[in-house]
């Protein structure tokens, strides 16, 4: 409640311009420990002015985006009674995670000029610039990536899920999933009018291993001999014990 009354206050003193944001996160650090199952992250804001609003309605968009990543999308096809690997596209970036929430619906708010400029729909934050020439279909595998990591909610596509109250204040929540990559998680925020942005603003989420997950996540990459023998020792110890666990049931 503090943090809302001082996001007011800074949006009543502040230098005004012709409208611009004013925003602020739940938490700036997620913490990824070995029972994590996800976190929400709240985003809210205002908007301060120097004039009355115009008279055209006034829109909210807030994206999240995770580390960029090249990624390798592979079809399958049905080859001498198996399925295998017929051809592959290699996209140069798409991040780890993407949600995109607007107070209305995103297509009908944002020109598709503006999203080109500023890669805010899912498609357009997603770089492939190039496919083989063996590969006439590749906007398909885009289309495969997209789809996949929207079931996994990777990628949410969030329409009227911006709470936008007299065209001043505004706020959504974003889920984290579990299976989050670390690394610095990018988000803005778009104030759009007629179908054009009038101003945004940009913070970061980091998201980072912590405790148990990051004492092993650097053992397996700065230490990957130590860690693969003691990978090796417990599921020894593992198989042993429950050897001898099952002989004393018998017995």
């Amino acid at each position: 409640m503090m943090r809302v009354f001082v996001l007011l206050l800074c949006v009543l003193t502040a230098p005004l311009a012709a409208e611009e944001v004013v925003a602020d996160l739940s938490t700036n650090e997620v913490a990824i420990t070995a029972n994590f199952d996800g976190s929400d992250i709240l985003i809210y804001g205002a908007v301060k002015r120097d004039s009355p609003a115009a008279t055209s309605p006034m829109e909210v968009i807030i994206t999240v985006a995770g580390p960029k990543q090249p990624v390798s999308v592979r079809k399958k096809a049905w080859r001498f009674g198996i399925w295998v690997n017929a051809s592959a596209v290699e996209v140069d970036e798409a991040p780890s995670f993407y949600a995109v929430a607007s107070s209305a619906t995103l297509s009908e708010v944002l020109s598709q000029t503006e999203d080109l400029r500023h890669e805010i729909s899912i498609p357009q934050a997603i770089r492939s610039v190039g496919a083989p020439s063996t590969v006439s279909d590749a906007a398909e595998f885009t289309d495969a990536l997209i789809r996949i990591r929207s079931q996994n909610n990777l990628y949410q596509h969030l329409d009227n899920s911006v709470s936008l109250f007299d065209e001043t204040l505004f706020s959504t929540t974003i889920d984290l999933p579990a299976n989050l990559v670390e690394g610095p998680y990018n988000t803005r925020i778009f104030l759009v009018r007629d179908g054009m942005i009038v101003d945004d603003y940009e913070t970061v989420i980091n998201v980072n291993k912590v405790g148990l997950e990051r004492w092993i996540y650097d053992l397996a990459h700065q230490r990957p001999l130590v860690y693969g023998l003691l990978s090796l020792f417990i599921a020894i110890v593992a198989g042993w014990t429950a050897s001898a666990v099952f002989r004393y049931i018998r017995f």
